[in-house]
């Protein structure tokens, strides 16, 4: 689930500014200069060059279409966006792919390619924006050295593992771009106290000017900036913590949730989330389509699109969730929803009980409760039959049932 979503969090990084053609050349000569102090700054020294080339929007668009044509198949975006769909977390019309192509087109100012170790910058990208840019993308290229980006995202056993390991390495790299502009005036973001709040706040501030972006559902546009703000300031957690060997130790002992990256000291304590089984159904003429977990961040978001900010903040009492999808081998726009979670204690399980039959409510057309009891719901929605249940501190879920 939510690889395309990944696949956005990787290449795009906002630029801010105006749209006129720039020399990159004397910049890129640059490179090996930033390289230096990204290794002292790091204890990670560079160990090969960096190639590096301008490209337009028309060639990043062809960029990504044959990058996502190569990376994920045409079933696994389908599992995908009907997932999103089903769990409440994108409209029943949202269309995926082209949706990400668009705004990976409109938002990105340059991309490392860790395929083939190379850097490139946007040449519409302005000469403000530029260097700091560029040392975002050698933070990635250093990583990489060491580190093994591909291999590094691609052992991520769940989808809430993966959503952590990509804020390990944007937020890193985000941390670095700051934190070198300090290096370069002689001080740091960990002697500032208070500077890398003012830091972040800046980096997850919009400023407009991105329609794509802004007409994006809300659970897309926060997976985009989740890894550079959140992973930012877990970086900076573990940097205050172990000092230079957390550069490292983030790679080789990554967070195993977005529940650690939204809680540092979860990182530290090594909490690790239950793991749940879903709820079982036996209906004939169905299959598995799809099966993942739901993090902390997913709740947060399912919570913040239905009920309110304030209410989003029962997700944090989240232990472990986890989903499977059914669909009708015959009929695949058919298709049942298994939904299981784990919360701290029974009363915040009651809580996201109550808050879940708000989210039913508003991501369907069609909600008809049949029978109600304190822990027990059942009705009709815009796919067919529910039945909402807890049990302790359980909330399980059957949605898309026949009737």
């Amino acid at each position: 689930m939510r690889r395309l979503i990944f696949f956005i969090a990787w290449w795009a990084l906002a630029a801010t500014a105006s749209q006129a053609q720039q020399a990159k050349q004397a910049l890129f000569a640059d490179i090996d200069e930033i390289l230096k102090d990204l290794a002292q700054i790091t204890g990670l020294p560079a160990t090969r060059k960096v190639a590096s080339d301008t490209i337009d929007r028309a060639g990043l668009k062809k960029f990504l279409e044959d990058r996502i044509k190569e990376a994920v198949k045409p079933e696994e975006i389908r599992a995908e966006e009907v997932t999103l769909k089903k769990l409440g977390l994108v409209p029943s019309t949202f269309d995926l792919k082209k949706t990400t192509i668009d705004l990976l087109t409109e938002q990105a100012a340059a991309f490392y390619d860790y395929h083939k170790k190379k850097l490139f910058l946007l040449e519409s990208n302005s000469s403000f924006t530029e260097r700091p840019v560029l040392v975002h993308e050698l933070s990635h290229a250093l990583a990489d050295m060491h580190f093994n980006l591909s291999k590094y995202i691609g052992k991520s056993r769940s989808d809430d593992a993966s959503v952590a390991r990509q804020a390990v390495m944007e937020g890193q790299a985000t941390w670095l771009m700051t934190e070198y502009m300090l290096f370069k005036v002689g001080t740091s973001l960990t002697k500032a106290a208070g500077m890398a709040d003012s830091m972040n706040r800046m980096a997850g501030a919009g400023g407009g000017g991105f329609p794509v972006f802004d007409a994006a559902p809300l659970y897309l546009r926060e997976s985009l900036v989740f890894p550079y703000t959140k992973g930012f300031s877990f970086q900076h957690a573990v940097i205050l913590k172990m000092g230079q060997q957390g550069f490292g130790e983030v790679f080789r002992n990554p967070p195993l949730s977005a529940q650690q990256i939204l809680h540092p000291e979860k990182y530290f304590s090594k909490t690790i989330p239950t793991k749940l089984e879903p709820p079982k159904v036996k209906l004939r003429g169905y299959r598995e389509l799809v099966a993942g977990g739901v993090g902390e961040f997913d709740h947060q978001m399912l919570l913040r699109t239905h009920t309110s900010e304030e209410e989003s903040k029962a997700a944090e009492k989240w232990r472990g969730a986890s989903y499977r999808i059914l669909e009708n081998k015959k009929d695949k726009n058919l298709t049942v929803l298994c939904y299981a979670s784990e919360w701290q204690d029974e009363t915040s399980a009651r809580k996201f009980f109550e808050l879940y039959q708000t989210v039913l409510r508003k991501k369907w057309n069609q909600f008809e409760i049949s029978r109600r009891t304190e822990s027990e719901v059942d009705g009709n929605g815009d796919d067919g039959r529910f039945q909402l249940r807890r049990s302790g501190n359980i909330v399980t879920s059957l949605e898309g049932l026949p009737k």
